[in-house]
This record gives structure tokens, sequence and C-alpha cells, in this order.
């Protein structure tokens, strides 16, 4: 995606936010009363919502700790990676090995003031105000180039966040991970999830509700089928594509998804 016009560095609370959301049903501190009034309409409708979202941040933290552990990659691109929370993504790759190197990417502004004040004394890891879409820029910026090496293995993270963003040949999902992929050498990873339902229904009322409370901020809920075509080429690491609360849990009384009035959908794929 290209466009002249620059994010915008501003706050609005009057506005809900995907990332401001995301950080109320986690238990964050970091939103307004405007993404509590739209999270608690959310949960009339689809009230799995918060157990949905504390599954997803756990299984961003397994398959960083898998990546880092069990295939020896040290560089992590976090595309719409969201509020700083417990346990951030920079957190679990540098328990493995302290030398690991983050990039996250977020366009919320909220994100990049307090990401960048959470990692002032992290030389390691750095925060880029982007849109997800803007492939070039991301991977051109002085921050990437610095901590990314292309020529290694990098994982790359679009943990539920392509629900986010509308369907188009140039700067759709599909569009945005085929980019990214193409930069990508063998051993390198794509981690990709997002919001589904197999329920016409609960898809149109999220996708409606969620593209009017964020003012046009949002793609729509897909299907499981539509998150496979994005791992197609790619070596799909065991389980598969999953429920996420389902992919390699810690144990066997792990918290799962117990409602499935829509789910997050999604696993890793390998570049061979």
């Amino acid at each position: 995606m290209q466009t002249d016009k620059p994010l915008s560095t501003e706050i609005d609370a009057s506005i809900p936010t995907a990332a401001r959301m995301y950080d109320h049903y986690l238990g964050g501190k970091d939103n307004y009363a405007a993404d509590r009034a739209a999270c608690e309409e959310l949960d009339k409708v689809v009230p799995s919502t918060r157990r949905l979202a504390l599954n997803n941040r756990r299984f961003l933290q397994r398959v960083v700790r898998t990546l880092a552990e069990e295939h020896g990659i040290r560089q992590f691109l976090d595309h719409g990676s969201g509020l700083p929370t417990q346990d951030n993504v920079h957190q679990v790759a540098q328990r493995v090995d302290p030398e690991s190197r983050v990039v996250y990417v977020d366009n919320d502004p909220m994100v990049l003031v307090h990401g960048r004040a959470l990692l002032e004394q992290d030389e390691r890891t750095a925060v880029i105000h982007a849109d997800m879409r803007e492939t070039e820029g991301i991977l051109a910026h002085p921050d990437t180039q610095r901590l990314i090496d292309f020529s290694q293995p990098v994982a790359v993270l679009f943990n539920s966040v392509f629900h986010c963003i509308p369907d188009s040949d140039t700067d759709g999902p599909l569009a945005v991970a085929a980019r990214v992929r193409e930069r990508l050498v063998p051993g390198s990873a794509m981690v990709m999830c997002q919001l589904v339902s197999e329920d016409p229904e609960v898809r149109a009322f999220v996708t409606d509700f969620m593209d009017k409370a964020t003012q046009g901020h949002w793609g729509r809920v897909r299907q499981e089928k539509d998150v496979a075509t994005l791992f197609e080429g790619l070596e799909i690491l065991e389980p598969g594509l999953v429920e996420v609360s389902t992919w390699r849990p810690d144990t066997e009384v792990a918290p799962r998804q117990l409602t499935r009035e829509w789910i997050e959908f999604g696993g890793v794929g390998i570049v061979r």
C-alpha cells in the first residue's frame, strides 16, 4: 500500500481501536471508555471474546518460544503488535537467547508511545509506527535494517491482525503475506491467524459492528478456508491449522476455547 497521507500521531479517545480493545480484554489499563463500551456491545453477540483474546496471547507466546528453541530463529518481525503487555515477543525470545532481536509494527499512536517507553533501554528491540500493509516502508525502515538480517531466517508474525484489513488485490491479507514471504530465506517462519466464524450471521454482525465502531479501520471476519490459502506453499508445523488454544498447549489442562461462535484460527508455516 502506498499513500501520501502520513499516519496520525494523535490519540483519539472517542474512537475505539482494535489494539486498545484487545488491551482491555487482556486486563490492561491502556484503553478508554469508548474501547470498553465497544467490548461490552461485542460481548452481547460473541461472549467468548475475552477468553479468545487471552488464548490468542498464550498462542503467540508458545509460538515464539517454539521457533526460538526448536528452530533457532533469533529475529522476529511482529506486525500489528498491539499495546505492550506481560511476556511480549522480545521477552519470550530473549529468555531463549538474550541476543534475539525484535521489531514491532503498529499503526496505533498509543502503541508507539507506550512501546518506545518500555523498550528505550533495549537496543535489540524497536517499535515502528506504520500500517502493516506498508511492506516496503517497513522493511526499509532504519530500525528494521539495523536489527533484521534478511539473509538469515526471520519469524514474521501476523497474529490476530488480518481481520483488521479488507480484501484487496494489492493490500489484502494474501497480497501482504506474499510480499513479505518473497523476502524470506529458507528456514524462516510465518505465523498467521485471524478471527473466523463458520456462522454467516456472526461474520456479518462482527464485521459490520467493528467497521462502524472503528470508523473503517477493519476488514472482515473470514472463514477457516480463507486462512488456509495464506499458507499455500509453506510447510505447516504440527498440529496444522487449528483453533489456536489447541496449538501445542503447555499442559493437558491448559485453557481451551470452549464456545465456537467465532474462533482464532491459524498456525505456523516454514519457508523451504
